[in-house]
């Protein structure tokens, strides 16, 4: 049986031979974030860091072929998925995970498969990814990015309230359709705020 660190080892590879290099470059600095706020937050550093690594193994895909992979594999795509289809790497991505790469372990996989709406509700390692992959070292166009990668080594609950108020701005001003998962995780969050 193979350890987790040479299971770590091996998608590496394998995804650096099938994702762009700035997409495997963004990859692996999602799983180092990840591994950073799991040592901060007491959580299983080699889970996150597996989290962080897949994140994006759909991202090789167009938004047409990826909307085709799902019909094809039956996975549920909503009216505001096919409107705004960046998000669906992220379910395809999981499936990816659990079926190409042989990740078994639900907290992984719903990490992956929440990381681009996040969700209310979201356990530890959902939301260490969500913040990972939006205040990751490479990122530079979020104006409020010294503040989140400040937060989220203070509170990850605020931290996700912040990024999501501030993609539902951005997502509105934009006129782009907004999935009523975001809806739901900044209303959980916000809730949250409320009764701490």
């Amino acid at each position: 049986m193979i350890t987790m660190d040479e299971q770590i080892t091996t998608l590496r590879k394998r995804l650096e031979a099938r994702l762009d290099p700035m997409r495997y470059e963004h990859s692996l600095s999602v799983s180092y974030t990840c591994i950073a706020l799991a040592m901060r937050y007491g959580y299983d550093i080699r889970k996150a860091e597996l989290a962080g690594i897949l994140h994006d193994c759909a991202k090789r895909y167009s938004d047409t072929v990826l909307i085709d992979k799902c019909k094809k594999r039956e996975i549920p795509l909503t009216e505001e998925e096919l409107r705004a289809p960046a998000v669906i790497h992220a379910k395809y991505g999981a499936w990816m995970a659990e079926y190409k790469y042989g990740i078994r372990d639900d907290e992984i996989l719903s990490a992956i498969r929440c990381h681009t709406t996040g969700k209310a509700n979201m356990c530890i390692l959902d939301k260490i990814l969500y913040i990972a992959d939006y205040i990751e070292p490479r990122r530079d166009k979020a104006s409020n990015l010294s503040r989140m990668r400040y937060l989220a080594f203070q509170d990850l609950d605020q931290t996700m309230y912040e990024i999501l108020a501030g993609t539902l701005e951005y997502l509105e001003k934009k006129g782009s359709t907004v999935d009523p998962a975001t809806r739901q995780a900044y209303h959980y969050f916000e809730e949250r705020r409320r009764t701490l």
